[in-house]
């Protein structure tokens, strides 16, 4: 069945080019009106009993899925073209950004998988006396909950709620499901006359409980106090935070659904092998403290997990992926954008990835009071804007975008977004900036005096891993193959060996996670495939020469694809049978330091074994004289003869 879009001019403060968005989407586009909202809701109403139908609004889409419930159909899909194309100084040119935006909204997302999480509403507020108590009063009603008072002094009868003495020691978990240690617990004893009598204190007291709230106003009990789900901190100085805390902890009783944010494949991971530590991105990014060693990779708790995409961007294997959504799907929304912005008759696109609520409203606020947007800037609204690295970028860019710009929110960690930026920048000078900005207006003035950049000259389609799409990306960006220097960190480059350190002890062979370096079953060689180097670090540390460097660049010649030779000697023969083996400087140097020097070689035979191949060492060793693992002669096999020998003597 054909989609029908709804469009309207918003009591006609826009123009929506509904033969420019039938003509690049397929889509079939109603007249346009002009209060499809309010006057005109019955139009709405008929086209929602007719079919499917995508309304071109993004500000009363709880009025339209109220109706369709009503109606006992399926809710339409909105889409706001208003504030980010139709409100705009060049709104009368936005019809290709206009059909990119209705396109890009029907991609289809998978869901993010979730998991069920339990809180039946106990809870523990720790604070001062005054503010703590007044806030147990308040939630006595709808929590159980427990007051912890670091001293006995105010403690106060009552049924309502239970107050304890102590100091917390140690908190760990998330909603549902904290683990606490109290130091020191007392107890109130029920009855009795005058001030509450109290239990004697004892260490190591085990608990655990649903919510905390925490009005201490000091240091928070976790990393990333905010991205922590059922920890909730106010300043006690603060009643109206006090009291958002308050009403806060007051919902978070039932059943919840925690979205699973990162999908991990442990075969993949580089974090360390014969307990050598390699890469370790994700542990140093991550701002809740999710990840944790786990022998040769790392684990992570999804319930900690608060979905920031960072350990995705950095992870140089692959092993984490960002899943809600995931990759695939942003590689999709991207190619959509810019095709269908093409198709409809726009130039050269601009890309605006921001984040929900923070960008979202800083678009409307631009729009409704300021300059709007350039036709040219299409918005891309992402769930974890952390999680686009340079992948995403150099991704962006490849299907035919001239530049990205990523609006920072205040809350951002910049940390894995300037270090993305920086490799990206390697890639494609000057392709992608980072905006810091909390004015519309000097947003607005940012878009419309950035400087046209030249897009790349062949678009391609972003498919594969994120490595994979940022290689493709970066060769269509840089058509003469060039060697390009990357910063330090990068997960591309070349690994370095100082051949005159390098014995050829291939324990670098032997613990590389991706398999970029290898061996030769024929001669001693040391050999190296470029794009399946991660730079992990890890032959570096573990060469007991220390004769590896790593040299962050990203090849873009057909040489990354082969593999080379990095280090090569001449093989040792076995002095008895003529057969290679081992390296022949390393035999020699072998055989100068312990010959006739050490006790175990001083004989001369004992000396020749250096000299000899495994299969000819053993054999020497059990027919030499004196051999230690010699034993007495073997008793002669006892045959019939012999058992009727001894017979016939009895």
């Amino acid at each position: 069945m054909t989609n029908t879009v709804l469009i309207c001019s918003c009591l006609g403060s826009q123009t929506v080019a509904g033969d420019t968005i039938e003509g690049a989407t397929g889509q079939r586009c109603s007249r346009l009106h002009s209060a499809l909202c309010t006057d005109q809701i019955d139009i709405v109403a008929q086209a929602l009993q007719a079919g499917p139908v995508t309304i071109a609004c993004g500000q009363e889409v709880a009025r339209f899925e109220e109706l369709a419930e009503e109606l006992g159909v399926e809710p339409p899909l909105c889409v706001d073209l208003r504030d980010r194309a139709g409100w705009s100084e060049q709104g009368d040119e936005a019809g290709p950004k206009m059909a990119a935006l209705l396109a890009e909204a029907a991609v289809a997302v998978a869901p993010a998988r979730t998991m069920d999480v339990e809180s039946e509403g106990t809870c523990l507020i720790l604070g001062a006396a005054d503010v703590a108590l007044a806030a147990a009063r308040d939630l006595a009603d709808i929590l159980a909950v427990t007051v912890l008072l670091d001293t006995a002094d105010e403690v106060e009868h009552t049924t309502a709620f239970d107050v304890v003495v102590g100091r917390l020691a140690r908190a760990s978990g998330t909603l549902g499901q904290f683990s606490l240690r109290i130091d020191g617990l007392q107890q109130v004893v029920p009855g009795g006359r005058g001030a509450p009598v109290l239990t004697p204190p004892r260490d190591g007291a085990q608990s655990e409980c649903d919510i905390i709230l925490d009005l201490r106003g000091t240091t928070p009990l976790f990393p990333a106090p905010q991205k922590r789900d059922g920890y909730l901190r106010a300043d006690p100085g603060r009643p109206a935070a006090v009291g958002a805390a308050v009403l806060a902890a007051s919902q978070m009783v039932g059943t919840f659904e925690k979205p699973l944010y990162i999908r991990l494949e442990p075969t993949l991971c580089a974090h360390s092998r014969a307990e050598q530590v390699a890469c370790t991105n994700c542990l140093d990014i991550c701002p809740t403290g999710a990840f944790m060693p786990d022998g040769d990779h790392v684990a992570i708790d999804p319930m900690i997990c608060a979905g920031c995409g960072a350990c995705s961007a950095l992870c140089p294997s692959g092993a984490i992926t960002y899943d809600a959504p995931s990759v695939e799907s942003v590689f999709r929304r991207l190619t959509t954008l810019a095709d269908t912005y093409r198709k409809a008759g726009g130039g050269v696109p601009r890309l605006l990835v921001h984040d929900a609520p923070h960008g979202a409203e800083m678009i409307a606020l631009v729009a409704r009071y300021g300059r709007g947007l350039p036709a040219d800037v299409i918005p891309l609204e992402v769930a974890a804007l952390e999680g686009f690295g340079h992948a995403e970028t150099l991704a962006a860019l490849m299907v035919g975008f001239a530049s990205v710009d990523i609006l920072l929110t205040p809350k951002t960690d910049r940390t894995a977004l300037e270090r993305e930026a920086a490799l990206t920048g390697a890639i494609a000078p000057g392709a992608v900036t980072l905006i810091d900005m909390v004015d519309p207006d000097a947003l607005s003035d940012h878009l419309y005096g950035g400087a046209a950049r030249a897009p790349v000259i062949q678009t391609a389609l972003p498919m594969g891993s994120r490595r994979q799409v940022a290689r493709l990306a970066a060769r269509a960006l840089n058509p003469d193959g060039a060697m390009l220097d990357l910063p330090v960190g990068a997960p591309y480059g070349a690994v370095v060996v100082d051949t005159d350190a390098c014995t050829l002890c291939l324990s670098c062979v032997s613990l590389c996670p991706s398999g970029a370096l290898g061996d030769n079953d024929d001669l001693p060689q040391l050999r190296f495939q470029e794009d399946a180097c991660l730079q992990c670090g890890l032959c570096a540390n573990i060469c007991p020469e220390n004769a590896i460097t790593l040299e962050p660049r990203f090849n873009l010649t057909e040489t990354v694809l082969r593999q080379v030779v990095l280090h090569e000697e001449e093989p040792f023969a076995c002095i008895e049978c003529g057969s290679l083996f081992g390296v022949k400087s390393t035999v020699e140097k072998i055989t100068e330091k312990l010959a006739g020097k050490h006790a175990m070689f001083a004989n001369p035979a004992a000396a020749r074994m250096i000299q000899m191949c495994d299969n000819c060492r053993v054999q020497s060793q059990y027919h030499s004289q004196n051999n230690p693992m010699a034993g007495a002669e073997r008793p002669r096999v006892r045959t019939t003869d012999d058992y009727l020998s001894k017979r016939k003597d009895h």
